[in-house]
């Protein structure tokens, strides 16, 4: 990309941050686009667009643009994303050093260097910590890679510079909440997380943060009353109900009140619900946790679910969680040949490619995947074998502590299999009762290990 220079026709959005349009129309339309792409009310794209025809020689929308469909991890995306990083880079030459930095951001993550592109994020807000576009995609890379301990420390990094009249600041700490509940600061995050939910502010990734310390220490009664009572804050015009459906059934999993988790999930989370991959993954997750603890009649419902999801192997190994997933989907509806086709794929693209989600998929998915496949087999010693190591390690492959337990809760059933090592089984369960308490569902595995 050419160089430019801060020039004195440069102006500043409203945290002070240099941006490249002296247009107050186009300024007021990115503001909204931010808003949305932080409080996940509606897709900022018709407000990015609305900048660019406000200002059309402006960098920084179409940067927005596609940092925006990045943070979607769905690559039939990626080619779009692509475009609007060639055409903002068209527009560099009038454009400050700071909108330049987001870009080559972009462009490293739309490349596949999650890392790197977080680390560019991260110089950005050294240089300008109240830079929200820096903050909201690395927060959202940091949960895709599994990195708890940026998850918290980036905001920390810059969250005294925000002042507490700043009317996007309760966002920061719905992050903030999110990434001390992920490093086990369960009190700390509950706090932070009622506070930023306490004023005018809807915050859906805060309540979403507080329902995931409750999840954690088994708080399933009054998990479901804090979703209830949020509801106004997360259910209606946001993208980010979906997923708070699936932790409402969770808690009602965690009550061992299997209809009401099966109601939720045919109300929500069925192919009715969902557009994007990110959507599906919740359907999968949860109806495999149901196969676990054992649901009836779910073949209709895996049906249902993968109607309209492409799983098949062309668009593998650019999530290694999303591919795991896939995965789940395909076993559900008992399609071995594609199962084995999709994990074929997914091992010939880590051997052969690059970038973060390599590394991720040989450290974890693949494992991960040979023993969900071993599992739904019936083979329990070479399941384990293959999951057991994994809880060390899980967390490199992105995701949080709710999600990633599909793999304790699916050890816990091959160890309660014919063949499976119930001394390992009741040891997992000692260590879930001292976290979650002695719960319908931590009962009901005990149970499972007598009887095994």
């Amino acid at each position: 990309m050419a160089a430019a220079a801060l020039g004195p026709s440069m102006k500043q959005d409203r945290r002070g941050n240099p941006v490249g349009t002296s247009s107050p129309e186009a300024l007021a339309h990115a503001e909204t686009a931010l808003w949305r792409m932080c409080s996940f009310f509606d897709a900022p794209l018709a407000d990015i667009d609305a900048a660019i025809a406000a200002d059309p020689g402006w960098m920084l929308p179409h940067v927005m643009r596609a940092a925006f469909l990045l943070t979607l991890t769905e690559p039939s995306l990626l080619a779009d994303a692509r475009a609007a990083l060639d055409q903002a880079d068209l527009l560099a030459a009038n454009a400050p050093e700071r909108e330049r930095a987001h870009w080559a951001a972009a462009d490293r993550c739309a490349a596949g260097d999650w890392h790197g592109a977080c680390a560019a994020w991260e110089q950005i807000l050294l240089d300008h910590p109240r830079d929200l576009y820096a903050l909201q995609w690395a927060h959202l890379f940091d949960f895709y890679r599994g990195d708890a301990r940026n998850l918290r420390g980036r905001v920390a990094r810059v969250l005294p510079e925000w002042p507490r009249d700043d009317a996007l600041r309760p966002y920061l700490l719905g992050m903030h909440a999110f990434g001390l509940e992920e490093c086990n600061l369960y009190p700390q995050a509950e706090a932070i997380g009622r506070e930023a939910v306490s004023g005018e502010a809807k915050v859906p990734w805060a309540t979403h943060a507080v329902a995931h310390v409750m999840e954690m220490q088994g708080r399933f009664d009054e998990g479901r009353r804090w979703l209830h009572e949020q509801q106004p804050v997360w259910d209606e015009g946001n993208g980010f109900a979906g997923h708070h459906w699936w932790h409402l059934a969770l808690f009602h999993l965690e009550a061992m009140d299997l209809p009401g988790a099966l109601a939720l999930h045919d109300a929500h989370q069925g192919s009715a619900h969902a557009v994007l991959t990110l959507q599906r993954l919740d359907g999968a997750a949860l109806l495999w946790r149901l196969r676990l603890l054992g649901a009836d009649g779910l073949g209709p419902r895996w049906a249902d679910l993968a109607d309209g999801w492409d799983l098949t192997p062309r668009d593998a190994g650019h999530s290694a969680f999303n591919d795991a997933h896939m995965l789940i989907a395909l076993i559900g509806l008992g399609d071995a040949a594609r199962a084995q086709a999709l994990l074929a794929a997914v091992q010939r693209r880590a051997e052969r490619g690059s970038g973060s989600n390599t590394a991720m998929a040989r450290e974890v998915g693949l494992p991960l995947m040979r023993g969900l496949l071993a599992f739904a087999a019936g083979e329990a010693a070479e399941s384990i074998r293959l999951l057991a190591p994994l809880r060390e390690t899980a967390h490199r492959f992105g995701g949080s502590h709710a999600q990633r337990d599909l793999v304790d809760q699916t050890l816990l059933a091959a160890c309660a299999m014919p063949g499976g090592e119930r001394a390992l089984g009741r040891a997992l369960l000692n260590e879930r009762q001292l976290a979650r308490g002695a719960t319908p569902q931590v009962e009901h595995w005990r149970q499972c290990m007598g009887r095994a």
